[in-house]
């Protein structure tokens, strides 16, 4: 099925937006996940200054690229994060970190939030792809032990804080792709059931596929594109290759860094793993999935300027047309 493939400009940040998309226009992409960092875009001035909403679509223009969707993972991070610390003032920028007294951090993060879905709508898409923080994560192991009154009051506080941001989505007739995740608020199937039920499935709300994630954690992607069809708002294409074989490698990866040979699993360029990326395309195939297919970098091993094009080439040699008939029609054709 034809498709735009874009590139997720996140891990390009440090190169100005231009260089980007003369750099994703050559190697055949149709159009950027813009990051609401570094120089691509800033949703505070989008949100305010239609000159600078055109001069982002006149460079994707320039370069014959389509905007499909916008993401703005780091600044999403810090609505629920707690504690709030010194990895956040170096994600989120000046104007969300502040004097970086947490709650201050918060408030400001969730504005941005807004002023990201304002944006959105200015520059004609109707998805924003991001992260939503969490205030129980650093529970995960449930140990020293944790009551269900503090998992419930964590969900709370997310229904909490993101239903304000979502009435902005509704208003502006923009969606969230939440990217399900470890450290947010859904990282899991059964954390993605609870998300959705904490805010009583609103639509504003929904999910951004990304596969990767889930194979390090052990549950099955293309079940979830299924059970979750209605949510998929947005895919992603990042890889992780496993080596779980080994009897020294945890899943939890030992405070290793990544590309280590040590670590239990790795994120790769798209392909180059452990997702069935087939299945995973005719999955999308059977759902009605028809948006864009976002390619990720993110490869310590692998240089970005060999891993941008060489996932493009991989995608698109999934996205065949699909058959608008059943194969076994011909089987009834009448002399």
């Amino acid at each position: 099925m034809t498709r735009p493939v874009t590139l997720f400009t996140g891990q390009w940040a440090d190169l100005p937006l231009e260089e980007v998309a003369r750099l994703a226009s050559g190697w055949g992409y149709d159009g950027l996940e813009l990051a609401c960092w570094g120089d691509h875009l800033d949703p505070w001035r989008a949100a305010e200054d239609d000159k600078y909403v055109q001069s982002r679509l006149d460079i994707l223009d320039k370069y014959n690229l389509k905007l499909f969707a916008i993401s703005n993972h780091l600044k999403g991070q810090a609505v629920c994060d707690n504690p709030i610390d010194f990895r956040h003032q170096a994600i989120v920028g000046a104007t969300v970190w502040g004097d970086g007294e947490g709650e201050g951090v918060r408030q400001r993060a969730a504005e941005e939030m807004k002023k990201t879905a304002i944006a959105a709508r200015k520059l004609g898409v109707d998805t924003v792809v991001g992260f939503t923080g969490s205030s129980i994560w650093q529970y995960v192991a449930m140990f020293p032990p944790v009551g269900q009154d503090v998992i419930d009051a964590g969900y709370q506080d997310f229904a909490d804080r993101w239903n304000p941001i979502l009435d902005v989505f509704d208003s502006e007739g923009v969606r969230f792709a939440h990217e399900v995740h470890p450290s947010e608020i859904a990282y899991d199937y059964w954390t993605t059931v609870f998300t959705l039920d904490a805010i009583d499935h609103r639509t504003a709300f929904g999910l951004n596929w990304d596969p990767s994630h889930m194979v390090w954690q052990g549950f099955n992607p293309i079940d979830f594109i299924i059970d979750f069809a209605e949510r998929i708002y947005h895919v992603d294409c990042k890889d992780t290759r496993m080596r779980m074989g080994s009897s020294k490698a945890g899943i939890l990866s030992s405070h290793l860094p990544w590309s280590d040979p040590r670590r239990g699993w790795d994120f790769v360029s798209t392909g180059r793993g452990d997702v069935r990326w087939e299945d995973a395309v005719r999955a999308l195939n059977f759902i009605g999935y028809t948006g864009p297919i976002s390619v990720e970098w993110e490869d310590a091993g692998m240089d970005r300027l060999h891993g941008a094009p060489q996932g493009l080439e991989f995608v698109r040699s999934l996205l065949w047309e699909v058959p608008k008939g059943s194969f076994d029609d011909a089987f009834a054709a009448k002399d």
